[in-house]
């Protein structure tokens, strides 16, 4: 049925800071989504290769130290450049069962120069294409040690049966100016993807469903202290001072009305599987429309860069 959609959200934790390790686990949890005959399947936020849960561990704002320099080279070793083919096998799978990914990563581009990296948010569609490749426009506190500010290009919409669906990293979620952008290009599905824990989605998740009269899907890696391999440099400093749960889950589904569908779930690692119905939208936008009856652009209006940025321009 074209006006429903099957969603699987993965919650689960990384083979933390380990490419290979990682995209071994999320290959595994594509295909049993597949298997559970899904058509959307979403992993949380930074979870190819991990969260970079140090910074908050061993004094990540210390100033040109050996600890913090080395776990930020290790980091960046273990990030996905797109251009150099390491989402293909990713692709294929999308393609093979015909089901759509969003997938967060920790982005190295070489049209940044290679080096910095990027909280990306990647959709892939159910021909194995990728769509859309959304940086995260402000890294939030400590995330600024590590992780580079990205561009507008990233905000767009797709089309998946009859949903227009979109996406945001973390905290993005609670700036107002990105969220209208993706309910201007008609959103209706709105996939927020976090690095863990119930604190983040139990407030805004219903809250932007109601804002928006969409559909609003919240997924959450998890990550406790024994899930830190003990080849990890200075593995030793960051258990010393990590807590026992470090995220907790919270993956959850409001729907259009701001009413809870799927509650968050906490201490779960797994497929938290759930469909929903694309009729749900049209009866909540009948007395809000945030950007078609209920808007004033007379009075109000938004302007959105999303050109790529890069630092050269060649003109050859």
């Amino acid at each position: 049925m074209e006006h429903t959609l099957k969603i699987a959200m993965a919650q689960i934790s990384p083979v933390w800071l380990n490419k290979g390790e990682t995209l071994l686990k999320i290959k595994n949890y594509i295909e049993e989504a597949a298997e559970n005959k899904c058509e959307l399947v979403v992993f949380g936020e930074a979870l190819l290769p991990g969260y970079p849960f140090w910074l908050a561990l061993i004094d990540g704002a210390s100033w040109n130290t050996k600890i913090n320099k080395e776990l930020h080279a290790h980091y960046v070793r273990n990030s996905i450049t797109i251009e150099n083919g390491d989402l293909d096998h990713i692709c294929l799978l999308a393609k093979k069962h015909k089901i759509a990914i969003y997938l967060g990563v920790i982005e190295r581009p070489l049209d940044r120069g290679g080096h910095s990296i990027y909280a990306s948010l990647v959709y892939i569609d159910e021909t194995g294409t990728i769509k859309s490749n959304h940086r995260k426009l402000q890294p939030t506190y400590d995330e600024r040690l590590t992780w580079a500010p990205g561009d507008g290009n990233g905000l767009q919409v797709h089309n998946l049966k009859q949903f227009t669906v979109g996406g945001l990293n973390c905290w993005e979620n609670w700036m107002p100016l990105p969220r209208a952008a993706l309910y201007g290009l008609g959103e209706n599905l709105h996939i927020a993807v976090w690095p863990g824990s119930d604190h983040n989605t139990k407030d805004i998740t219903r809250f932007i469903a109601r804002e928006s009269r969409s559909f609003v899907v919240s997924v959450s890696c998890t990550m406790k202290v024994y899930d830190f391999p003990k080849d990890t440099p200075h593995f030793q400093e960051i258990i010393n001072n990590a807590p026992e749960v470090l995220a907790n889950g919270g993956s959850c589904i409001a729907g259009p009305d701001g009413e809870w569908i799927v509650e968050p779930v906490l201490n779960k690692e797994g497929l938290i599987i759930q469909t929903i119905d694309f009729n749900r939208v049209f009866e909540e936008r009948q007395n809000f429309d945030a950007v078609g009856h209920y808007s004033r652009p007379d009075v109000t209006k938004l302007v959105v860069n999303r050109q790529r940025q890069s630092t050269v321009d060649f003109n050859d």
